[in-house]
């Protein structure tokens, strides 16, 4: 992969083959495979970046989606090797974040799928308890 083929500068990359059971009744990926694949790439970012599930729960914290942008460029089909790049781009007060997703071809650096994510800290959802939004520092982390 190349820089150019990316929106922005170092992605997380998560890796993905279009198998056989994400092809739809059109002969191509079923719209919800992409999402899907950027929400694996978004938690295993998080998780590298030291703030996995367990982490969530333990500090009573949580991210809640609150819009959700998807543009389908083109589509793929099984065999297809994509790289699913993510990037949290602007992490406002703390409270809210933005994250942005690419899905390209490996080989050809070719554009599939891009999204845009706003999110936002709130509590960590119990039975007992609605989300309200809640601080999330670095030093809340640590």
């Amino acid at each position: 992969m190349t820089r150019h083929q990316w929106d922005f500068a170092d992605p997380y990359l998560w890796p993905v083959t279009v198998e056989a059971a994400h092809i739809d009744a059109l002969a191509h990926t079923r719209n919800t495979h992409y999402v899907e694949w950027c929400m694996e790439a978004a938690w295993a970012h998080t998780t590298a970046l030291g703030l996995g599930a367990e982490d969530y729960q333990r500090l009573d914290r949580a991210m809640a989606l609150t819009h959700a942008e998807y543009d389908y460029l083109k589509a793929t089909q099984a065999g297809d090797q994509l790289v699913v790049g993510t990037w949290i781009t602007d992490w406002a007060g703390k409270m809210k974040m933005t994250r942005r997703l690419q899905i390209v071809c490996e080989q050809t650096g070719t554009q599939f799928f891009v999204a845009r994510l706003s999110l936002c800290v709130s509590r960590y959802p119990r039975a007992s308890q609605k989300g309200r939004p809640r601080n999330l520092s670095i030093s809340t982390v640590r």
